[in-house]
């Protein structure tokens, strides 16, 4: 999984397509945060619940990124103290569809979230749910073990039966655009942006 951490997201939406990318209001909560990479660990919280998030961060394995459904922008999931014992214990970061509380402390820690924004209410502690179950965060449908690719560009989810074929792919593209000039790139994009121009009757 490691890997993934160096395949830029815009690459990864290039070869997978607008289903797999969260939308733009999942973003990271703190700036300059690192390329965040792992298998999904899928957690559903419902709204002003945050049972689960907590439970996860005690069984999630090293290196996973737990990402949550709950759909509520009015309770935070976590706050610093749980985002400090998810650190401890090797979980990559967190993905929520939803918000959380105590910026200062997560940004400090650098602890990678990605998610709706902040709130200062907590949630309650009282439904009990299932893990590693498909769940929506961003738009996307993630299933256990999909790879969560994140960082300052947005959200991309590599479905876990595709992993090896979309890095195999994504490391051919960025050695291709690596060995072309920004002459080439510039001479090649040219003439195909002329190409759809006369094709679509412009003349100008």
């Amino acid at each position: 999984m490691n890997a993934f951490r160096e395949i830029p997201p815009t690459t990864l939406a290039d070869l997978l397509g607008r289903t797999q990318v969260m939308d733009i209001g999942i973003r990271p909560l703190w700036p300059s945060a690192p390329r965040l990479a792992g298998p999904a660990f899928t957690v559903r919280c419902p709204p002003g619940d945050n049972l689960m998030l907590h439970a996860a961060i005690h069984r999630a394995a090293p290196g996973s990124v737990i990402v949550v459904e709950s759909g509520d922008l009015d309770h935070a999931l976590a706050g610093g103290n749980v985002c400090a014992v998810a650190q401890r214990r090797g979980i990559a970061g967190f993905v929520l569809d939803g918000v959380i509380r105590d910026l200062a402390e997560v940004r400090e820690m650098g602890f990678p979230v990605h998610a709706r924004g902040v709130i200062p209410i907590p949630g309650t502690k009282a439904a009990v749910t299932s893990f590693d179950g498909p769940v929506r965060c961003g738009g996307v449908t993630v299933h256990a073990g999909d790879v969560v690719v994140a960082d300052e560009e947005g959200v991309v989810v590599v479905p876990s039966a595709r992993r090896e074929q979309v890095l195999a792919d994504a490391r051919a593209k960025l050695a291709k655009e690596a060995a072309e000039s920004l002459d080439a790139w510039e001479a090649a994009h040219r003439a195909r942006i002329d190409k759809l121009l006369a094709e679509g009757g412009f003349t100008g």
